[in-house]
């Protein structure tokens, strides 16, 4: 792939690719998903590899919120906006990382 192409498609260097990653993050948590998710270790063994590395708690959570997005898309439904924010919240809370509204801003 060419320069200018990757560099059209980093979100970190173009406008355009981080707005469309923030819209695809966004439906994305409708289903209780990360955009991380979207890797896969098939398609690419960079990511398989790195899946490998990772610890098995995470694997694990990330295959169960896998399996909840594939039930929530079966039923078309979506997680509910209570659940998506106490997932959100206790995961700053694993990474020891403060809530949004407790952040001191520079």
């Amino acid at each position: 792939m060419s320069l200018l192409m990757q560099s059209f498609l980093d979100p970190k260097k173009s406008w355009l690719a981080a707005q469309h990653m923030k819209a695809i993050s966004k439906r994305l948590r409708h289903y209780g998903l990360r955009y991380d998710d979207l890797y896969d270790g098939y398609y690419d063994l960079d990511v398989k590899e790195a899946l490998n590395r990772l610890p098995r708690e995470i694997v694990d959570a990330r295959n169960q919120r896998i399996k909840r997005a594939m039930d929530l898309s079966m039923k078309h439904e979506y997680l509910s906006e209570n659940l998506q924010v106490k997932k959100e919240n206790a995961e700053r809370e694993a990474l020891g990382a403060l809530p949004l509204y407790q952040r001191q801003i520079p």
